[in-house]
C-alpha cells in the first residue's frame, strides 16, 4: 500500500496548496475592488486637467513654460525612464511584461543616441535590473498597494527639476494600463515635456482670473504629478487583477489535479483490495 500512502500524501499537499491559492484569489479580489475605485476616481480629474490646459494653451504662452519645451531632434540627449512594477510576485507575467516594455523603450532610446537614467519602483523590477547589471538612478519599494499623490510628487519632483534645468530632455513612465481585470497591458507614456494639445488655442469668449499664464504655471506641474499618480493607481489595479487571474487559474488547476489523484488513489485501493481477496480465496482453496 506504499503507492496508496504516497498518493494520499500528494492529495493532502495539493489540497493545502489549493486552500492557499483560493485565499490569495479572494484577497486579490477584495484589493482589486478598492484599486479599481481609485482608478475610476483618478481618470475624470486627469481628463479635466488636460481639457483646461488645452483651453489655455497658445504657442505664445508655451514659450514661457519649461515643462512645455519640446526638445530639439538631436542625438546625445538624456532621458529618464520611470518603471512602475510590484513588490510581490504570484501575478503571472505581470512584472515580466512591464520589464520587457521598459527594456524595449530603453533599447529604442539608446539606439537613437540617448543616455537613459532608469528609476525603478517595486522589488521585482529592482531585482531584475540589478541581476542584469543595469545601474539604477533611484529605487523605491515603500509605495505598496495604496499609492498617494504624495508618492507621485516624490517620484517626479526631482525629474521635473532636472527637465526644467535642461539636464533631461524627456521623462517616460512605464506602467500597466488598467482596461479590465483581465486586460492590463504595459504601456510607455511620455509625461515630459507635456505634449501640446491639438487645436488653435482657446476661444476668447470668457474672462480668466487670474491670467492664463498664472493658471498654467500652477496646472502644468499638477498635470505631470497627476499623470504619475494615475500610472501608480492603474499599475496597482493591474497587479491585483493579474494576481486574481493567476490564483484562480492555480486553484482550478489544483482542483483538476485533485480529481486525477483521487481517481488514481481509488483505483489503486480497489486493486489492492481485489488482490487481497484473491489471496484469501487462493489460501482457502489450498487448505
Amino acid at each position: 500500500m506504499a503507492k496508496g500512502r504516497e498518493l494520499k500524501g500528494r492529495i493532502k499537499s495539493v489540497e493545502g496548496t489549493r486552500k492557499i491559492t483560493r485565499t490569495m484569489e479572494m484577497v486579490a479580489t477584495s484589493k482589486l475592488k478598492r484599486a479599481q475605485d481609485r482608478v475610476v476616481a483618478a481618470r475624470p480629474y486627469a481628463q479635466s486637467l488636460a481639457q483646461v490646459i488645452s483651453d489655455l494653451y497658445t504657442p505664445e504662452l508655451a514659450e514661457r513654460f519649461p515643462l512645455l519645451r519640446q526638445p530639439a531632434q538631436r542625438s546625445g540627449g538624456r532621458a529618464a525612464v520611470l518603471l512602475l512594477a510590484s513588490n510581490r510576485g504570484l501575478a503571472g507575467a505581470f512584472n515580466s511584461n512591464l520589464i520587457r516594455e521598459a527594456r524595449g523603450l530603453i533599447a529604442r532610446l539608446e539606439r537613437a543616441g540617448t543616455t537613459v537614467d532608469l528609476h525603478a519602483v517595486g522589488r521585482k523590477a529592482i531585482g531584475f535590473f540589478r541581476y542584469t547589471g543595469r545601474q539604477l538612478a533611484s529605487t523605491r519599494t515603500d509605495i505598496g498597494d495604496r499609492p498617494t499623490v504624495e508618492h507621485a510628487r516624490e517620484l517626479v519632483e526631482a525629474l521635473m527639476s532636472d527637465f526644467i534645468a535642461e539636464r533631461l530632455d524627456a521623462v517616460y513612465v512605464v506602467y500597466a494600463k488598467f482596461n479590465s481585470a483581465i486586460s492590463t497591458p504595459p504601456v510607455a507614456e511620455r509625461v515630459l515635456p507635456v505634449t501640446p494639445p491639438d487645436g488653435k488655442g482657446p476661444a476668447r469668449d470668457y474672462i480668466l482670473l487670474p491670467s492664463a499664464e498664472t493658471i498654467l504655471s500652477e496646472l502644468l506641474p499638477l498635470y505631470v504629478r497627476n499623470a504619475v499618480y494615475r500610472a501608480l493607481v492603474e499599475t496597482v489595479a493591474g497587479e491585483q487583477g493579474a494576481r486574481r487571474t493567476a490564483m484562480k487559474n492555480a486553484t482550478d488547476n489544483a482542483g483538476d489535479m485533485l480529481n486525477v489523484l483521487r481517481r488514481t488513489y481509488n483505483r489503486a485501493r480497489q486493486a489492492q483490495i481485489t488482490q487481497e481477496i484473491a489471496e484469501i480465496v487462493g489460501g482457502a482453496e489450498a487448505l
